[in-house]
């Protein structure tokens, strides 16, 4: 097994997404985003994405070290497998229900940064329905007929409709790049999962003098 192969991936993965962000911003494929009217709702979803980013990448560190502890047989305490394989000598019987138990806090590590990318989708959308109602909040039957008040009509509409796509491709972008950042560390997570429940077996019986702390 390669050390911090799943920190490789997730490094790899994010320089050439951000290497497509900078050359779309060096392109000035962003300004239209950047400055237009209410960038403050682009704004929010961007930092709601760089908190989930900053979870995510916490999550992964995290991963990466314990795979690597439990590559060289020394999970460090209070890791999720050496408290595991501490509750391994507890009987037989209850193997599956303390292997239950870590699938459940190794889910619940990650589930949150899902639940984040979702958020991203939702916050789009939100933003859509506010731009929908700038634009649509300056529409009057009756002033279709005055020609200097269709000007400001047609610019309150474009103004509208450029904060719904604005959000709704702000948010769906940062929500693809962080659920493939999720799927690198769901994947990584399964490795962790089914390395700990080998490592178990291998130890059932013998005594746990290597989960103490690291080599």
């Amino acid at each position: 097994m390669y050390r911090y192969l799943l920190l490789v991936r997730f490094g790899l993965l994010n320089l050439v997404a951000a290497s497509f962000l900078l050359a779309a911003y060096l392109q000035g494929w962003l300004n239209p985003i950047l400055r237009a009217d209410l960038v403050e709702l682009s704004g929010a979803i961007a930092a709601l994405f760089v908190y989930g980013f900053a979870n995510c990448a916490l999550a992964v560190w995290q991963t990466s070290c314990e795979l690597n502890d439990l590559g060289d047989g020394t999970p460090a305490t209070g890791s999720h497998a050496a408290r595991y394989l501490g509750s391994l000598p507890a009987g037989e019987g209850k193997n599956e229900v303390t292997a239950g138990v870590l699938r459940l806090r190794l889910t619940n590590r990650i589930s949150g940064v899902r639940q984040v990318a979702n958020s991203l989708v939702f916050l789009g959308l939100i933003g859509t329905v506010i731009g929908f109602i700038i634009a649509l909040s300056g529409v009057d039957a009756e002033a279709a007929s005055d020609a200097e008040r269709v000007g400001a009509i047609i610019s309150n509409l474009i103004s509208g409709m450029s904060v719904a796509l604005n959000t709704t491709l702000v948010g769906a972008v940062l929500y693809v790049w962080l659920i493939v950042n999720h799927r690198v560390l769901a994947t990584g997570t399964v490795d962790l999962l089914t390395t700990t429940l080998e490592f178990g077996q291998t130890q059932a019986g013998q005594p746990q003098a290597g989960i103490n702390g690291r080599a």
